[in-house]
């Protein structure tokens, strides 16, 4: 049990730590704002954040999700991010405390960067895939279930399925029905999960989606078959509870 205390708290707290990061990772980058260098300010007055402004979660609710200095609303991706990095953190530790959890943990939080960056600007960045995938083979060469040749079968498959249906939709209709970022994405996921996974990972990822469509229209939204989804958010977001239950059946 105290192993298992150890490993929540410490991801807990790593995990609101970095959440903070990937929150002002996912607003500035876009913006072609720099994240590392400089000290911290509020994206709408431009003033110095100080120590009492910067704790993850807790200064953005003593403040009332606004600025001290100039009132301006705080973008609710700071908390929301924060937040599911935390769970994202306890979740890893609870279901596998140990260093494997670590690994685990640090797979959710890119997922949550590309989620995040995919749903806000439909951008899923290759230096970021790139680096999910790398982690995975990483994983993999350190003795993580499952095995390196599972992985390598599931990071060819998981970009060879999506691309071959990208490229039969847009034969068939004669537009683009996948963004190029989606297939590498399902890659990097299968050098973490393996090929036996991708099959789950994608049923997922399409009920996901299926849900959040009949939710915008039971409140009174249209769908419309043009409509363009996130795809690669809702394969960060099967991805992780998939990897949960490999790990945890695994023990």
């Amino acid at each position: 049990m105290a192993i298992v205390i150890f490993w929540l708290v410490m991801l807990g707290l790593l995990g609101v730590i970095l959440g903070s990061f990937i929150a002002a990772l996912v607003i500035r980058w876009p913006a072609g704002r720099s994240v590392a260098r400089g000290r911290s300010q509020c994206d709408s007055c431009g003033v110095t954040l100080t120590a009492r402004d910067l704790v993850p979660l807790l200064s953005a609710a003593l403040a009332r999700g606004r600025c001290r200095a100039c009132g301006a609303r705080i973008d609710p991706l700071h908390w929301q991010i924060e937040l599911t990095a935390l769970w994202i953190g306890l979740m890893a530790g609870l279901v596998v405390p140990g260093p494997v959890a670590l690994a685990g943990a640090v797979f959710g939080w890119l997922l949550l960067t590309l989620a995040a960056l995919d749903v806000t600007e439909f951008w899923l960045p290759d230096r970021l895939t790139a680096t999910l995938a790398l982690a995975g083979l990483a994983t993999g060469l350190l003795g993580v279930e499952p095995g390196m040749i599972d992985r390598l079968i599931g990071g060819v498959a998981g970009f060879a399925a999506l691309w071959a249906i990208g490229a039969g939709y847009q034969a068939w209709r004669g537009r683009e029905g996948l963004g190029g970022g989606d297939p590498k994405l399902l890659g990097a996921i299968g050098l973490w999960l393996g090929w036996a996974m991708l099959p789950a990972v994608l049923l997922l990822a399409a009920l996901t989606g299926l849900a959040l469509v009949l939710v915008g229209m039971l409140r009174g939204r249209a769908a419309r078959m043009d409509d363009k989804a996130p795809f690669g958010a809702l394969l960060a977001i099967a991805a992780y509870p998939a990897w949960l239950f490999l790990l945890g059946f695994s023990r």
